[in-house]
Formats: C-alpha cells, structure tokens, sequence
C-alpha cells in the first residue's frame, strides 16, 4: 500500500526545472513534470507533480524555495503619448515556483 497522501502542484521556471527535480528525488519524492508556458509572459516553464507523504510538504516547499530563484527580467513597452515610436524597458520579476497543494483520496499504480 502506497502512503501518498497530497499532490503537490509546482509551476517553475525551465532554468529551473533540473535543478527542482533532482532535489526533490534526492528527498524521495515522487515527482513527473511536463512542459508547461506562463500567461503573462508565455514564457516556457515546467509543471511538476509530486506526491507527499505525510509531513513532507514543508521539506518539499523548502527545497522549492532553494532550487527555484526569482530573475529581474526587462520587457520593452512602448512609451505612452512619445511621438516617436520608442521604447522603455521595465524591469519584471519572474521565477521562484507557484505551488498547489492537493488531497489525495486513492492512489494506486496499475
């Protein structure tokens, strides 16, 4: 009988997907990821399912937090009302991982 008892949801970004996936195995976590891409960004990100045991959520939001930075990237918007079609960058923050926490009634591998 497995004891997984919460699926953990963690959108990270792909710099950071190697990294997240490998420390969280080192725990003994289960985890699979696909290839996911942001909203506001469209940026290219991966989406990771691990499956807690009983008290491992914290250790696994910690190793998230370890493995998964935040960038300052810089998006180019134009100008409002400059007559001339320039550009203004603006600094943007982006990464660290977006995490769901999800009971889990019945696991069973087939």
């Amino acid at each position: 009988m497995n004891d997984i008892k919460s699926l953990m949801l963690a959108v990270v970004q792909e710099q950071d997907h190697d990294d997240a996936v490998r420390a969280l195995v080192e725990l003994g976590l289960p985890v699979t990821f696909f290839a996911s891409a942001g909203g506001f960004l469209a940026q290219r990100n991966a989406t990771l399912l691990i499956g807690l045991r009983e008290g491992h959520e914290a250790e696994a939001i910690k190793t998230l937090e370890n493995s998964c930075r935040r960038r300052v990237e810089y998006l180019t918007l134009p100008l409002e009302g400059s007559p001339l079609p320039m550009a203004a960058p603006v600094p943007v923050t982006v990464g660290g991982a977006t995490v769901f926490t999800l009971p889990v009634e019945r696991f069973e591998e087939i």
